[in-house]
């Protein structure tokens, strides 16, 4: 499987910033509210994708229908409907889930084994379950009476009729049931990203499975996406009396989200004809590993330079407070510069920061007693630090261009964002206030900090590793910083100080920064200092590298170009950038992240998959994976010089910086299988799909053996 397929890490980018905003796992701005983030900053929505854009907005929405399915899960069927007329009141008029509510509830009275929780329930039974049952649905006065076995049979009869009812797994179907429910009610869906990775997942594992291939990434989809999914929810009866849907529609919601035909049907039928949403509704009942994807964005952040790094030691705190008397609040925030590091002089240190505390109660800030934290640090001399790298650049040399990096992209930190994780959850939902601030609520103040976003302790790695680790992403993001700013020459500068071999080894990524500084002096009608540069080191490396020979020719032809047409901001330095920082990570022992080896090798999979469906994916614009494929052109393209031209100088490039020769065309299909479309038209191949349940690619290759006639293949199919 090809691993190289290249990606637009900057459209990536878009979809994981507005995913971490969207779940606040991110500092907010203080003019923004935790509970309404604000929509995508992706690109602007496709028609009938309104749903989606509007995802981003329902954080609040999400965490209610989370604490909903808790409640559910734990058998607090009580705690749930009150949730449930508190937030979403319409759902219960709804009685097929008034009834299966009040069904769970009376098993959960009978679970407790007391006579009060018997007494209980027969009180259920009379005023809930019973007049429930009479007008739920026609299956409803049947499953009441077999329910009522469970007054005769014990919990722990495993071969009793009514062993299902007992069994703990109906809590996670009716929570899970519910959670369907008030997903599509309350228009709260995942962010784009979470819905996008549960797609590109499916595809892939469908993909691997079908061509008998192995998964590259199977350590990671394996444990990232869950196999077991919520219950559909259900349409209204009134629903059933719907038009007739297109079968294009039915086809492709059903083999986008494995489902049969009638559950394709049932789910168009729930969502009202809308073929976007119920294909949303279906996408989110697969559940993701929230804990794993959260570590993965977290990862790509850093990497990527969204989040800050840091790393915060365990600490000994003392509070000083300039008013006596209890922290009157649930949250505490520790302010922190990012710039502050654990001293490293060998010395036992103290810091002193901020304690800011807030409260959801209405307190006057005046009021609000300031409280200062001494964090005590043990610190041990860096003096003997190894250098955990696998690359011979020395470690005086990673401090001399770390200096010059945070010189250089101070203002670029201050615009990064503080990991948080996931805090407002619990203390939203909990309704769990602090009362005292003794030394254990500090300590757990702290715990939960996640200043810089990473952990209070992280094994198998010392301070000063994790400082020097540190220190690296700065050198890495400084130079990436330059090369998407143009600044070829001092990129090449900075690279060569650090390591003096690394162009040794990389003639392309040389070549190509020399190309940019060719490409600004001819825009700037210094044509003689271009030449200079052409004939200084473009020549003779492509001397050295024969595929490097066309993109010169290429490149020198820009001199023939009058001035205006020569690029200035248009340069398409993002993929160079993004090539420097992998290629230079990789030299300091900066290991890409997973989330970039997930998606190329998903994205690649996705281009095969619907070359063997010979269509275009209907909803790759409304999950964005269509801006994940648009990729800068190459130099010699945004100079207004020819495709082949373009396509003559991507040769030289390095894997990520080359244009994506597996894109699709506007059909998806390839030219190799132009010819098994020309014999069947769109009808036949449907209506194969229809009758034998199969997938377009199977039917279109039956359809090509016998001339495009379906009633043919049918017939010989069933004879």
């Amino acid at each position: 499987m090809d691993d190289t397929t290249p990606v637009n890490w900057e459209a990536l980018d878009a979809l994981v910033v507005d995913f971490a905003t969207s779940e606040t796992l991110i500092e907010q701005q203080p003019q923004e509210s935790l509970m309404d983030s604000p929509a995508s900053p992706s690109s602007p929505p496709s028609p009938s994708s309104s749903s989606v854009s509007s995802s981003s907005s329902s954080y609040r929405s999400r965490l209610i229908i989370r604490q909903i399915r808790r409640c559910l899960a734990a058998g607090d069927i009580d705690a749930g409907i009150d949730l449930l007329r508190a937030h979403a009141p319409s759902v219960l008029d709804d009685r097929r889930v008034l009834f299966r509510l009040q069904k769970q509830k009376f098993i959960e009275l009978l679970r407790k084994g007391t006579e009060e929780g018997r007494d209980a329930a027969i009180d259920c039974i009379r005023t809930a379950l019973a007049p429930c049952a009479l007008d739920a649905y026609p299956e409803a006065y049947e499953e009441f009476k077999h329910v009522l076995l469970a007054f005769i049979y014990d919990i722990n009869d495993q071969s009793s009729p009514v062993a299902n009812e007992w069994s703990e797994k109906r809590r996670c179907e009716i929570a899970g049931l519910m959670t369907s429910v008030l997903r599509a009610h309350l228009q709260a869906y995942d962010p784009v990203f979470a819905m996008s990775l549960r797609y590109l997942i499916s595809i892939h594992k469908t993909f691997c499975f079908r061509q008998g291939t192995t998964s590259p990434i199977s350590d990671l989809t394996e444990r990232l996406l869950m196999e077991e999914r919520d219950p559909p929810a259900v349409p209204q009866e009134s629903f059933y009396e719907a038009p007739p849907f297109d079968e294009v529609d039915i086809q492709a919601l059903a083999h986008a989200v494995e489902l049969t035909r009638q559950g394709a049907v049932d789910s168009l039928r729930f969502a009202k004809g809308d073929l976007f949403q119920a294909f949303q509704n279906e996408l989110c009942r697969t559940n993701l590993d929230v804990p794993m994807l959260d570590e993965l964005v977290r990862e790509y952040c850093v990497y990527r330079g969204i989040v800050c790094t840091g790393f915060v030691a365990s600490a000994e705190c003392k509070v000083n407070q300039s008013e006596p008397g209890h922290l009157p609040s649930r949250n505490y925030s520790l302010e922190v510069d990012q710039a502050t590091s654990v001293p490293s002089d060998g010395e036992n240190s103290v810091i002193t920061m901020h304690l800011d505390v807030s409260s959801e109660n209405d307190i006057d800030a005046n009021s609000r007693p300031e409280t200062d934290i001494e964090m005590r640090y043990a610190s041990e001399s860096t003096g003997n630090c190894e250098d955990c790298s696998t690359s011979e650049i020395q470690q005086p040399e990673i401090s001399k261009h770390l200096q010059r990096s945070r010189n250089y992209t101070s203002g670029e930190r201050s615009k990064r964002k503080r990991w948080r994780g996931r805090q407002d959850e619990q203390e939203y939902l909990s309704g769990v206030a602090y009362s005292a601030c003794s030394k254990q609520d500090l300590d757990a103040v702290i715990a939960r900090a996640n200043i810089g976003g990473e952990q209070q302790v992280i094994e198998n790695h010392s301070t000063e590793d994790l400082n020097n680790m540190d220190d690296k992403y700065e050198i890495v993001l400084g130079i990436k910083d330059r090369a998407a700013r143009g600044m070829a020459t001092e990129v090449v500068e900075r690279v060569n100080a650090l390591d003096p071999n690394f162009f040794s080894q990389n003639h392309a990524l040389l070549f190509q920064l020399k190309q940019v500084e060719f490409l600004k002096l001819v825009s700037a009608g210094d044509q003689s200092g271009a030449l200079k540069v052409a004939c200084s080191h473009m020549g003779p490396l492509a001397a050295s590298d024969p595929s490097l020979l066309k993109p010169l020719k290429e490149t020198l032809v820009v001199l023939l170009r009058p001035q205006e047409q020569m690029l200035g901001k248009g340069l398409p330095l993002n993929a160079l950038a993004n090539s420097l920082q992998l290629a230079i990570g990789q030299r300091l022992g900066i290991e890409e992240p997973q989330l970039m080896r997930l998606m190329r090798a998903a994205i690649h999979t996705h281009n095969e998959w619907f070359k063997l469906q010979m269509c275009k994916d209907r909803f790759e614009s409304l999950m964005r994976i269509d801006s994940l494929k648009e990729l800068e052109t190459p130099l010699l393209s945004a100079c207004s010089m020819s495709r082949s031209s373009a396509d003559s100088s991507a040769q030289g490039s390095s894997q990520v910086t080359t244009s994506s020769s597996a894109r699709l065309p506007e059909d998806g299909t390839s030219p190799t299988q132009d010819s098994s479309r020309d014999v069947c038209d769109e009808s036949a191949i449907l209506k194969v799909m229809e009758f034998l349940a199969l997938p377009r690619a199977d039917a279109i290759h039956l359809l090509a053996q016998y001339n495009g006639n379906a009633e043919t293949v049918i017939q010989q199919i069933f004879a």
